[in-house]
């Protein structure tokens, strides 16, 4: 990623844009140590090449379009996609309302330290541990995927 910052002379700022209330709106600084900032207004431009978040985003909405193409009951994906809609509005109400509760959200969090401490005492701090771990991991992505 590239990046380049540059400090320019209001005019041409300007000038390229055409738009001239963007910088009478701008306050003068009293302070006259800084008077060569008052003049000028910085810009900051970033070069990104296609990153793989924005071509792993066009591969999920490929697929979604593939099984909707290749898909001979549609009234089923509709209320499927109606359903997880309804579920995650349902969970978040429930989450919501335990969190209400006065005792249970500090039991409940007590409880994720404690087991978060233990799954980093018994698969993360040791390395035999750490390669058990990751072949757990494999293991199930493969069965996942099929493999």
């Amino acid at each position: 990623m590239a990046s380049i910052i540059a400090s320019l002379p209001p005019l041409l700022l300007a000038a390229h844009g055409g738009n001239n209330t963007f910088f009478r709106a701008l306050p003068k600084l009293p302070v006259s140590s800084i008077r060569e900032r008052q003049n000028r207004a910085s810009v900051v431009v970033k070069a990104t090449g296609e990153s793989s978040e924005s071509s792993n985003s066009l591969s999920i909405v490929k697929s979604v379009q593939n099984v909707w193409d290749n898909s001979e009951d549609r009234p089923g994906l509709v209320g499927l996609g109606f359903a997880a809609v309804v579920a995650f509005w349902a969970s978040s109400n429930l989450i919501s309302a335990i969190d209400k509760l006065p005792l249970i959200p500090s039991v409940l969090e007590f409880v994720g330290i404690l087991y978060s401490s233990w799954f980093i005492y018994r698969y993360l701090l040791f390395k035999p541990d750490r390669e058990e771990f990751f072949q757990i991991v494999n293991k199930s992505i493969s069965d996942i995927l099929g493999q």
